[in-house]
């Protein structure tokens, strides 16, 4: 019988992939359409897994029991339907690798803040003394920790391209921070990517937990038709008390669990990221160490000592009385929202890049409220004209990093804050979003 595992993809998930399936007995091919980087050819070559690069042998590669597929491959590239149509399966690294650990799984996804919460939950857990991996769409692969590492614990990041490839994986804990729009150019509608985000808590059962934000419409809608068998775990900043759960009240994060019976509060103002979209990743972070029975004052002095993801929210420097925040993460309508709302002082905003279709409709009273200049950084910058010009007191366009911290700079007073934080994807000018963001701070620092 054949007991091939096609790879496709030769990145952290693929190669990880190929590695805990070569372990585990299978006969392992992986097939990259494109060159493979270096160090993961030196990987492969390591532990003699065969791969091919540039293209894919069709015939090799459907010759499987099962296909691993890396996120960034879409479901209707060529190979992946031929799979299909043959009725192998292909599936994501996570639901692959969950099959050989007896780890506690902790799965976090959200269009925003997915990454923050992830690494300040592993945080938690770490400087608790707790055996924990860090994987899914930050970190090592989540394949390769599970074939030569034995953490007790897994905090995973999921992307709705990793959840799509996730049939029976049942999360112990399964975070669901917001749902907006995103990726619209990857799935046929907003109801399937909303759905993709739902496989978070496909699988779960009795005395799993599901945390969700109560204060997200969508969320709250979509419940309805993504029932779930887990013990409902919601945070809300608006809406508490609740009989379980986490709230804002008297300007603390209040926490009360049924079971275990826990109750926890710790004050906003200690809390190292600010803002209200930090809140919401804290109050998630922290009602799964509570549930953990981590002690409390271990849960306050992480949340007192973490910080943030670069790019996200980052302080770079205040010249001549200007702040400048680089939030290049920032690259849909939502995120930018949060950053605004965050920012207490008067914003020059930097903004622009390739819109993936978005509606800044949810921005304008922000807009109008916080915003005096906007700087336009990208190649076409229409669609943030029509949407702002009335609202603010001016626009000028950017087409470089460089260019559009000296904009505003030469027009910011003593007491604004130059706000980098994009709404749009980065590749129009910079190769990712991290490049824009470290060509924006290179040029603060050249100032």
């Amino acid at each position: 019988m054949k007991s091939r595992i096609s790879i496709l993809g030769a990145g952290e998930s693929g190669v990880g992939s190929a590695i805990l399936a070569q372990k585990q007995g299978f006969d392992v091919w992986v097939s990259d359409v494109g060159l493979i980087a270096q160090k993961y050819k030196s990987e492969l070559e390591a532990n003699e897994i065969p791969y091919e690069e540039n293209g894919h042998q069709k015939t090799k590669i459907l010759d499987a029991i099962k296909i691993i597929k890396s996120p960034g491959i879409p479901d209707n590239a060529p190979i992946v339907q031929a799979a299909n149509s043959l009725g192998i399966p292909v599936l994501s690294e996570i639901e692959f690798a969950a099959n050989y650990t007896h780890a506690i799984l902790i799965g976090i996804t959200g269009t925003n803040g997915k990454t923050t919460t992830t690494l300040l939950t592993h945080s938690i857990l770490k400087n608790a003394g707790l055996s924990v991996g860090l994987a899914g769409n930050v970190g090592r692969s989540f394949a390769k920790q599970v074939a030569t590492e034995d953490y007790d614990f897994y905090v995973l990041e999921l992307s709705s391209f990793q959840l799509d490839g996730m049939y029976n994986v049942a999360l112990d804990y399964a975070v669901l921070l917001n749902i907006t729009p995103d990726h619209l150019d990857r799935y046929d509608s907003y109801q399937d990517y909303i759905n993709s985000k739902f496989r978070i808590n496909k699988n779960q059962k009795k005395h799993q937990k599901f945390i969700y934000c109560a204060d997200d419409e969508e969320i709250i809608k979509q419940l309805q038709n993504h029932t779930t068998s887990a013990d409902l775990m919601p945070f809300t900043y608006d809406n508490g008390p609740l009989e379980q759960g986490a709230w804002v009240e008297n300007n603390q994060i209040k926490i009360q669990l049924n079971h275990p019976k826990i109750k926890f509060n710790m004050s906003l103002d200690q809390l190292t990221i600010s803002g209200r979209h930090n809140t919401y990743n804290s109050m998630a972070a922290s009602i799964i160490a509570n549930s953990l029975l981590i002690r409390k004052e271990s849960i306050r002095e992480s949340l007192l000592d973490f910080k943030n993801v670069e790019h996200r929210l980052e302080y770079v420097a205040k010249v001549k009385g200007i702040s400048f925040i680089n939030d290049s993460k920032a690259t849909n309508v939502n995120a930018a929202w949060y950053a605004l709302e965050s920012v207490e002082s008067p914003i020059i905003w930097i903004a622009g890049g390739v819109d993936k279709g978005n509606d800044y409709e949810s921005l304008s009273p922000l807009i109008k409220k916080k915003v005096r200049i906007i700087v336009c950084l990208g190649k076409n910058n229409l669609n943030l004209h029509k949407a702002f010009r009335k609202d603010v007191d001016m626009m000028i366009n950017a087409s470089s990093a460089e260019e559009a911290v000296n904009i505003a700079y030469g027009l910011g007073e003593k007491g604004e804050t130059v706000l980098l934080s994009p709404a749009c994807a980065s590749f129009d000018l910079f190769e990712n979003y991290e490049d824009r963001g470290n060509q924006f701070k290179r040029a603060v620092r050249n100032l």
